[in-house]
């Protein structure tokens, strides 16, 4: 007597399903890895413009940082403090621990400030305006400043002057030593 065998074969509708099966899960596994990937942004689209604008600013004389520098006064004096006076800023944690432009590690809780033509190592008076507190910073930075500002401050000067809330303050800055010019080498 002969047995008989159980077929192997699959049949064709169990085949279609395993079919459908493997490309439904294809095409969403593509739609995910589609959505998480970071889209590419064509170089000339439009950037996201603002709804708020900002306040409109009073016009500044110049925005050359070497006007920023401080004169010698017309008259001749017997004082070799030079003063300035114009708004400052501050910047912290995210550049802390970093190197400067004078290469030493930028520590926020330091007395130092960033200036874009001061000698580095030229120690200045800081003075707030609004409230008269005082402190002596240390040049160790160099950087680009937004119009009108003539200092960023560290963020422990900042608090020392009661700016950290505000952001900016009008200051008087008084150069008490000159620090000496950086050579180049070429």
């Amino acid at each position: 007597m002969e047995k008989r065998r159980k077929s192997s074969k699959v049949s064709a509708k169990t085949s279609l399903r395993i079919w459908l099966a493997a490309g439904a899960s294809s095409v969403l596994l593509v739609a995910g890895v589609l959505a998480v990937s970071p889209r590419t942004v064509q170089a000339d689209a439009r950037l996201f413009q603002p709804t708020v604008t900002a306040p409109p600013v009073a016009p500044v004389a110049s925005t050359t940082p070497a006007l920023l520098v401080p004169q010698k006064p017309a008259e001749t004096s017997t004082n070799q403090n030079h003063a300035l006076h114009g708004t400052a800023s501050w910047y912290g944690g995210v550049f802390n621990g970093r190197k400067t432009a004078s290469g030493e590690i930028y520590d926020m809780y330091a007395m130092t400030a960033c200036h874009p033509t001061l000698p580095f190592g030229t120690v200045v008076r800081v003075v707030n305006r609004h409230n008269g507190r005082s402190v002596v910073v240390r040049i160790t930075d160099r950087g680009y400043l937004y119009s009108g500002r003539i200092l960023d401050l560290s963020y422990g000067a900042a608090q020392k002057l009661e700016m950290i809330k505000p952001g900016l303050a009008q200051v008087d800055l008084e150069v008490l030593s000159w620090g000496k010019p950086i050579k180049n080498n070429n």
